[in-house]
């Protein structure tokens, strides 16, 4: 390996991060591909790589790739509802070398899904990183016409997906704080009165936690649904409020630690969608980065 090679590489992390967790949805694979870049990259003469940059994007998409493939063989066995892993912004973690923004958020990680590998490749290329359609093609290995294709056809997916208009955060939060007010008193027509007609709840447990295995969708299920999660698992759990991929986030924890990190979507005052991460495998990295901190309370939230 020659000199230098370790720091050209630690110079990319931050954009090899980047496509590999926005194309794979957690952190944990998005290491695991990094890991194998590195392996490669040791593996070369780098005196014959002219464009360090290009090089080590092309291994980590081809990685990513390969990835996926196996990745849906290991969802289709996966216990219940799939989300992305959550990672905390405003906090020190991995998506503190990239743009956090809505290139990242967790709505759009979780339409990415829908997508092909080669689609999700040239979407991410193409709208996170800006490559041209020319430098896309590189990296995936196909023709300008072909990738030209891939992320129109990804565009128009993505596009065709539940399309939210945030709301502000001071206005987000008085929504969560009724919303909670209401769940904890049992209040079932208070909750309603803040769920659209067509709410879908998803918890991702992962077969480790007690979550509900499908979606559950409509006004009266979803509010008889939290009414009892809460009676049932809501003894000594306490409510924080943080951001993660860039958006506002319920972090719910005990005594023993993070327990679910909770993203509420709004359309207006209603609540359209609701998603619990509380697979314990998927709040590691987050519980990580509040150990570092010292805990959720140091944090202000």
């Amino acid at each position: 390996m020659t000199a230098g090679a370790l720091e050209l590489f630690e110079e990319h992390r931050g954009r090899m991060f980047g496509i590999a967790y926005r194309m794979l949805g957690t952190v944990t694979d998005a290491d695991e591909v990094l890991q194998d870049a590195w392996l490669r990259w040791q593996g070369v003469d780098h005196r014959e790589i002219a464009e360090p940059s290009a090089f080590l994007a092309k291994t980590v998409t081809n990685l990513c790739l390969s990835q996926l493939t196996s990745a849906r063989a290991r969802r289709e066995t996966y216990v219940g509802e799939w989300l992305p892993e959550p990672v905390l912004t405003g906090a020190p973690g991995p998506l503190e070398v990239v743009a956090a923004g809505e290139s990242v958020s967790f709505a759009l990680l979780r339409l990415l899904e829908r997508l092909t590998p080669a689609e999700r490749a040239a979407y991410v290329l193409r709208e996170a990183f800006g490559y041209s359609h020319r430098e896309v093609a590189e990296l995936v290995g196909t023709t300008e016409i072909n990738a030209r294709q891939l992320h129109s056809r990804a565009r128009k997916r993505i596009a065709a997906g539940e399309q939210v208009r945030p709301v502000d955060a001071a206005h987000w939060r008085k929504l969560v704080e009724r919303f909670l007010a209401a769940a904890r008193l049992g209040d079932i027509a208070g909750l309603e009165a803040l769920l659209a007609d067509d709410v879908v709840s998803r918890a991702d447990g992962g077969g480790k936690v007690n979550a509900a295995r499908r979606p559950v969708h409509g006004r009266e299920k979803v509010a008889r649904y939290l009414v009892g999660v809460l009676e049932r698992f809501g003894a000594g759990i306490l409510p924080y409020y943080g951001e993660a991929n860039g958006e506002p986030v319920l972090v719910a924890a005990d005594a023993d630690g993070l327990r679910a990190i909770c993203f509420f979507t709004f359309s207006g005052d209603e609540l359209v969608r609701l998603e619990l991460v509380m697979n314990p495998d998927k709040l590691t990295v987050a519980a990580g980065q509040l150990s570092r901190l010292g805990g959720l309370p140091s944090l202000g939230w």
